[in-house]
């Protein structure tokens, strides 16, 4: 038989082709094809992917229109364009299906190399719904054009899960900057969870009404405060992280910096519905080093807001001190049972309540501990880090594994006192160090 180089060449590829496929449908989806680099602007108005194998750079404000729906693929790099103040919007009647995973999470980020990003290199990623705001118009800060909020508390702004917000917050007016993830009329019928937001010119999460759940929530070394809630808010929030530079706080004369911070409206009045939101097992820490001066309260609570905080722990030198009631309506709504305060542990500052009734926040039927000595907690050797990952987890026998009240329905049930027990969930999808990576 004639012997045929080009058909035993054929045969020898065609063989190995087959057996390097056999067993591999698991890992067919770590393939990736190299893709484009894009610049979007403008407007998105029809249904549309962003893929894996692209990098992306917003430039300006980017809406998604009513009617579509913004769908990010696990592991998609997004960059915001800081001479434009880059920033993506989520319009009202429009979706986000931005879900990642542990292993791929979606990252959003500055567009500098790394060793040279900073606080404010782009603007933020803002979701509006049309769930229940006390304020009309709403509109967002800065922007000032595009309006939120209706009666529908069910609405389905989307998916957000396994998504980091880095070094985002540039100002759109003189002291008027982005936060993190900015949340307005935003239903209940959206997922937010696992989300990372850090180095951010303003707040880490603003809540302006609306009644979205949250899980999983992480501010790491923003600029003001880490949990903003206002405009009549009122959803449950559970598991969430605030961890502090001592030497970043907002210089602004117009604010300071808290781990929360939460009003009703601008003017403290009776708007309805009322910011009544709910928060269970945050912790609070500033890392090592004296605060500046500039920080305040671990809770600054005022004008008439009624949110209420179980199952938490906050540990640093706040100079104010711990939990700040700080005006008379927001005093009388606790004492007349419209927000709660119990499972709550403030150690590390001078002043445990700054403001508020004592005698009924120190009801041992509450199991709230004020001006304890951190060293008595049960922390993690290296809890307060300050450079790479904090250790996270308390160690066995710890306090806060044991002392929390039964929390009301809305919530998981626990025991623990802060957002760990003996489960890290930052796990693998977080970044302690966003300076450093090279996107």
């Amino acid at each position: 038989m004639k012997f045929s180089l080009k058909l035993f060449t054929f045969l020898i590829l065609a063989a190995g082709l087959t057996l390097a496929s056999c067993g591999r449908e698991d890992d067919e989806d770590d393939v990736t094809v190299p893709g484009e680099n894009l610049t979007i602007k403008g407007s998105i108005t029809t249904n549309t992917t962003w893929a894996a194998k692209n990098k992306y750079l917003l430039e300006g404000f980017v809406y998604v229109e009513s009617g579509a729906t913004l769908t990010i693929e696990p592991g998609t790099i997004i960059k915001g364009d800081k001479s434009t103040k880059a920033t993506l919007i989520i319009k009202p009647g429009a979706k986000i299906i931005a879900e990642g995973t542990k292993t791929k999470p979606i990252v959003f980020t500055s567009n500098q190399a790394k060793g040279s990003r900073n606080y404010g290199d782009w603007g933020g990623l803002i979701i509006l719904g049309k769930a229940t705001v006390n304020k009309a118009p709403a509109t967002i800060e800065g922007e000032n054009i595009s309006t939120f909020g209706g009666t529908d508390d069910n609405d389905n702004s989307g998916i957000l899960k396994y998504v980091r917000l880095e070094f985002g917050g540039i100002a759109f007016e003189t002291d008027k900057e982005i936060n993190g993830l900015t949340m307005g009329g935003v239903g209940k019928g959206t997922t937010i969870e696992y989300i990372q937001v850090s180095n951010n010119g303003d707040d880490g999460f603003e809540w302006f009404g609306g009644n979205v759940n949250a899980k999983y929530l992480i501010s790491y070394k923003n600029l003001d405060d880490d949990f903003d809630t206002d405009w009549g808010y009122s959803g449950n929030v559970q598991y969430g992280l605030s961890f502090r530079d001592p030497k970043v706080a907002d210089q602004c004369t117009c604010s300071d910096s808290n781990g929360f911070e939460s009003d009703n409206d601008a003017a403290g009045s009776d708007a309805t519905p009322q910011t009544n939101c709910k928060f269970a097992n945050i912790s609070i820490i500033i890392a090592d080093g004296t605060p500046d001066a500039k920080f305040r309260s671990a809770f600054r609570l005022r004008r008439n807001s009624a949110l209420s905080v179980y199952n938490t722990v906050a540990v640093g030198a706040f100079p104010k001190g711990g939990l700040e009631l700080q005006d008379a309506p927001t005093q009388a709504n606790f004492t007349n049972d419209k927000s709660d305060f119990r499972g709550l542990i403030l150690a590390g500052m001078s002043k445990g309540i700054v403001a508020g009734d004592e005698a009924k926040l120190k009801d041992a039927a509450r199991k709230n501990m004020f001006g304890v000595d951190p060293t008595t907690l049960g922390l993690n050797a290296n809890y307060k880090l300050g450079t790479g990952k904090p250790g996270l987890l308390p160690v066995a026998g710890s306090l806060l594994l044991t002392s929390g009240v039964t929390l009301p329905a809305g919530f998981e049930a626990n025991t623990i006192v802060g957002a760990f027990g003996t489960n890290d969930w930052t796990d693998s999808w977080t970044n302690w160090d966003p300076q450093n990576t090279d996107y």
